[in-house]
C-alpha cells in the first residue's frame, strides 16, 4: 500500500482559544486524540508509513502520537517554518515519503473512506488527483466539488443556496509530480491554487471517487463538541468525555460536557455544552453554556474571547444540524 502524508501543521484559528494549548489534532476525541483516531483508519487500509506535517504547538502532536507499536504504523515528522499549506506541505515532505503515489489526507476530519478501493479507482483511471466525496451534508455551510457525468472534478461550488458540489471529505491519493514542480519554501494550495491549474492544463487530471463514507468535523467548537459526543455514545458513554486527572465535585452540574486533562469543577458550577481544557479549575458556582474554556494566565483575550476568573472564555453558536445532539431539554435549563 501506499504511504500517506496527513495534514497537521495548521493554527487552528476557528478553534480557538482551545488550539492555543494544543494543535488540533491533538485534542481528544472520546478519549483518545483526534491524531490518533486518524491513523489507526488508516492503518486499517493498509497504510504502514506516514508522514506529518508539524507547525503549531508541535509538541503537543507529538506526544498524542506517542509510541505507535499498537498502531502498526511508522510515523515521521515534516517541520515547516513557516507553515506551507496544504500543497507546500507536501512538497517539502517529498522526500520523506520517497514515492511516486500517496494518500493525503486532512488532520482535522474523520472519515472511513475505503483506502484500497480509493487507489484502484485512482490507478485505473490515469488521473494525477483522485479526491474522495460525498453528498453535501450541509451545502450551506461546506462549498463543493463539481463533477461532471465522466467522473472529472471541474471546480468549485460556493456554499449557499446554489451550491450543487458534492462535499469533500479531506481524503485523496495524488502523484507526486503534482507537487514536485512548487518551491520548497513558498506556501501553496490545493483545492484553490494547484488543482484548478491541473484541471486547466489537462481536463480530467483531477477526478472524483464519490462514496458513502461518513465525515465528521472538527473545525469548530460546536462541530468538536458535536463529533464527541457522538462517537462517546457510539464507544462507552459519558465517561469517555472526561480526561485523565479530571474531577467534578457531586454538587457540581455537568451536562454533554467535555473536560480535558487535569480538571477541577468546584460544587455548585453549572456546565453545560462546553468543552474545558487542560489545567482549568471551574471555581464555585459559575455557570457556563456553550462555551469552550481555557486558563487565561498571562494571556489577552482575542476577539470573542473573554477574561473571567482567570479563565479564557469563548460562547460558541451551533449550526441548526447540531441541534439534535446539543438540544434544549429540561435537564439543561
Amino acid at each position: 500500500m501506499y504511504p500517506a502524508m496527513l495534514l497537521t501543521a495548521g493554527c487552528g484559528t476557528r478553534l480557538r482559544p482551545l488550539t492555543y494549548g494544543r494543535a488540533k489534532p491533538a485534542m481528544p476525541v472520546a478519549g483518545e486524540a483526534l491524531v490518533r483516531r486518524i491513523l489507526r483508519w488508516l492503518a486499517a487500509g493498509g497504510v504502514t508509513d506516514v508522514v506529518l506535517n508539524l507547525h503549531h504547538r508541535p509538541e503537543s502532536v507529538r506526544a498524542a502520537v506517542g509510541d505507535t507499536a499498537d498502531l502498526g504504523v511508522r510515523v515521521r515528522y515534516s517541520y515547516e517554518d513557516p507553515i506551507l499549506g496544504s500543497a507546500g506541505g507536501p512538497r517539502l515532505a517529498l522526500p520523506l515519503l520517497a514515492a511516486d503515489r500517496f494518500f493525503l489526507v486532512n488532520g482535522d476530519t474523520l472519515t472511513d473512506v475505503d483506502l484500497r478501493a480509493l487507489a484502484a479507482d485512482h490507478a485505473r483511471s490515469g488521473a494525477r488527483v483522485t479526491m474522495a466525496l460525498v453528498p453535501n451534508p450541509d451545502p450551506a455551510f461546506y462549498g463543493g466539488v463539481v463533477v461532471d457525468s465522466d467522473g472529472r472534478v471541474t471546480g468549485l461550488s460556493p456554499r449557499g443556496p446554489t451550491n450543487r458540489g458534492y462535499h469533500f471529505v479531506g481524503t485523496q491519493i495524488v502523484e507526486a509530480s503534482v507537487f514536485s514542480g512548487l518551491s520548497r519554501d513558498r506556501p501553496s494550495e490545493t483545492v484553490s491554487e494547484v488543482y484548478p491549474r491541473l484541471m486547466a492544463e489537462r481536463p480530467g487530471s483531477v477526478r472524483a471517487f464519490v462514496c458513502d463514507a461518513s465525515f465528521r468535523d472538527i473545525g469548530t467548537p460546536a462541530d468538536y463538541l458535536v463529533t464527541s459526543l457522538q462517537i462517546a455514545r457510539l464507544e462507552g458513554g459519558t465517561s469517555r468525555l472526561r480526561g485523565g486527572r479530571s474531577s467534578v465535585d457531586v454538587r457540581a452540574r455537568v451536562i454533554r460536557t467535555v473536560l480535558w486533562d487535569g480538571v477541577t469543577v468546584d460544587a455548585g458550577a453549572d456546565l453545560v455544552d462546553c468543552i474545558v481544557g487542560d489545567d482549568v479549575r471551574v471555581p464555585p458556582g459559575a455557570r457556563y453554556r456553550r462555551a469552550a474554556i481555557v486558563r487565561g494566565e498571562h494571556r489577552e483575550p482575542g476577539p470573542g474571547e473573554e477574561l473571567i476568573d482567570q479563565l479564557l472564555v469563548a460562547r460558541f453558536p451551533v449550526k441548526p444540524a447540531h441541534e439534535e445532539v446539543l438540544f434544549d431539554d429540561a435537564e439543561a435549563r
